[in-house]
């Protein structure tokens, strides 16, 4: 892969982004035609001096649209940013129009690209240094990335991070030598559709606390292809057999892993969506300087938990970073 991207290819001019006052957008331009989003947050009193910029990283299903994120970032001194990756969010549009399928890429090293065009735009905005936050897919991504950019990434914290498939190993073992084989002939092959129960508990036109756009992030997501999850798998079998991530790297999880349905209250204060075991046996691979955080009656995505559970969330997160970076 090509370390960094051509900022003369990079849309330069930031506009107002779909949150409203307070979030700016702009395109990055990508190799091959494709496009991601860099979205940054300006609050009222100014960016943050001094402290590294912090770069959201979303999961599968999903986009950036978590404002008290950006606010709790900020509200600590840190530069906030977020990006949404090629065919996600914000970016679909552009990645569906070229023919391509929303969400779905079938090799997770072309987010070296979009992740490479975002710091160098963020460093462009005069920051130094990157604290890479990834949740749950993203957590995946941005854990391979910070082993391949060492000289880039700051500090690494891990939001419910996608380090493995759940179920028996026999099942994960199967389903992988299935996707392998799919992936190389049928890549767009339908091999599963995530169910509804986990977004409804999340959405606010369902009893949910969050307000944010179904298009980009519907109940139950979008159909996985057998060519994405191949490439998912292989960024499994590299975490598994161990990344050397030289930064300060935070896992952070759940106490408990749920039901993958059930009622909203079961969905919102355990790990509805992946195996939280998983992530404490492999969160030593990633690196050599790895904490490990456990939140308590937290949702898949901590920073979408009930009270108090996201608040706990959040000033683990910002107390680590003050005394990490």
């Amino acid at each position: 892969m090509t370390h960094g991207s051509d900022m003369d290819e990079t849309a330069k001019d930031w506009t107002e982004d779909v949150l409203g006052a307070g979030f700016e957008a702009r395109t990055l331009r990508l190799p091959g035609g494709a496009e991601a989003t860099l979205v940054r947050y300006v609050p009222e009193d100014g960016p943050g001096a001094g402290r590294p910029p912090v770069l959201y990283v979303h999961g599968y299903t999903d986009y950036f649209f978590q404002r008290h994120l950006a606010e709790a970032v900020a509200g600590r001194g840190y530069p906030f940013y977020a990006i949404d990756l090629r065919a996600h969010g914000r970016s679909i549009d552009a990645w569906t129009a070229t023919g391509g399928d929303a969400n779905m890429v079938n090799d997770l090293r072309l987010y070296e690209q979009d992740l490479d065009a975002a710091a160098e735009a963020i460093a462009a905005d005069g920051h130094a240094g990157l604290v890479l936050l990834g949740h749950s897919t993203g957590g995946l991504i941005a854990s391979l990335y910070a082993d391949a950019r060492p000289d880039r990434v700051t500090a690494l914290v891990l939001n419910s991070p996608w380090f493995d498939l759940r179920g028996s190993w026999s099942d994960r073992s199967l389903v992988t030598q299935a996707v392998y084989v799919l992936g190389r002939i049928a890549p767009r092959t339908v091999v599963n559709k995530p169910g509804e129960d986990y977004g409804r508990a999340l959405h606010q036109a369902t009893g949910g606390e969050w307000d944010y756009d179904l298009r980009w992030k519907p109940h139950g997501g979008f159909p996985v292809q057998a060519g994405w999850l191949a490439t998912i798998r292989r960024g499994h079998r590299q975490i598994g057999r161990g990344l050397a991530v030289r930064c300060p790297v935070l896992v952070c999880t759940s106490d408990t892993t749920g039901p993958d349905g059930g009622e909203a209250a079961v969905m919102l204060s355990t790990d509805a969506v992946l195996d939280v075991a998983h992530m404490h046996a492999r969160a030593p691979k990633v690196g050599t300087a790895v904490d490990v955080a456990v939140i308590e009656g937290g949702a898949h995505d901590l920073v979408l938990s009930p009270r108090p559970a996201r608040e706990k969330y959040l000033t683990t997160v910002l107390d680590w970073l003050d005394a990490t970076t």
